[in-house]
């Protein structure tokens, strides 16, 4: 018999991954973003760019109400997120394809450090800022002809492979 939403037996919990959305401004990768967020237990996200379209009546469709109950903010300038993050001795692990990439399960989860997951925008990926300063970069094994995916479903994918890490 399937469960309801208050009948699941899934343990409530928050890991220490921040997420860092580098100029995603797609109001239904928003949406889901939120609401990948709050399944896996992110504990905040920031996004990076100017005009972020957090309007709670666009982006409510997808997150169904998550965008509530995950704390998040905006950084407007690359260079104030850059020194943000080095500021506060995250892991840096970057989710894009470059020549020096390893794959998503290569991943190596420090214990003693919050991780910052970043992701890239939906047209220009990750700025170069931010991957210069990333300590990992990491990408999804792919089998089709494309060479990638929507951020959001590349997003659940890294979550995934973290929180499984992590725990």
């Amino acid at each position: 018999m399937q469960l309801n939403h208050e009948e699941n037996q899934f343990e409530r919990k928050t890991f220490p991954i921040t997420l860092v959305c580098d100029h995603i401004y797609f109001q239904q990768n928003i949406g889901s973003i939120f609401r990948i967020s709050e399944a896996f237990g992110v504990e905040k996200i920031i996004f990076c760019g100017k005009d972020i379209p957090l309007n709670p009546r666009k982006i409510n469709k997808t997150s169904r109400s998550t965008h509530l109950h995950v704390p998040h903010s905006v950084i407007e300038e690359t260079h104030s997120l850059v020194n943000y993050l080095l500021k506060n001795d995250y892991e840096l692990i970057a989710l894009e394809i470059t020549n020096s990439s390893k794959p998503l399960n290569e991943v190596i989860i420090p214990r003693s450090k919050k991780i910052a997951l970043i992701i890239g925008s939906e047209i220009n990926g990750i700025h170069q800022d931010l991957l210069s300063i990333s300590n990992q970069i990491v990408h999804i094994n792919m089998f089709g002809t494309n060479s990638s995916m929507n951020v959001a479903q590349a997003t659940s994918i890294a979550l995934y492979e973290l929180t499984f890490k992590i725990c």
